[in-house]
């Protein structure tokens, strides 16, 4: 991969809520969308599981620079990520889980 060049990966954030009702979370995904942009984010969404309506996927595509590749061990040392996090943990009961994916056919 060339130097500079950018990868693109798929953060997401998996947790139950204490109520089904996603406007409190629909506003923290809003109120935290410029911090997301500001480390590549391009797109932020936020999924209900139908089966189990208290059930929430927030989905972050991300670019980034192949140099400055987020994994989920730096996620877990980064303290600007830790704060995001511990946003949500306030809001969720339970644990966030939080895994980094990429898209298979893009870099092969």
């Amino acid at each position: 991969m060339a130097e500079g060049a950018k990868i693109r990966r798929t953060l997401m954030l998996k947790f139950t809520a204490p109520s089904a009702d996603p406007k409190q979370l629909l506003a923290l995904v809003q109120a935290a969308k410029p911090f997301y942009e500001f480390f590549g984010g391009k797109a932020v969404r936020l999924l209900q599981n139908v089966d189990e309506p208290s059930r929430f996927t927030q989905v972050i595509e991300y670019e980034t620079d192949a140099g400055n590749e987020i994994s989920r061990q730096k996620l877990a040392t980064d303290p600007r990520w830790q704060a995001s996090l511990q946003m949500w943990r306030s809001v969720v009961s339970g644990a966030v889980d939080v895994e980094v994916y990429r898209d298979a056919d893009a870099e092969h």
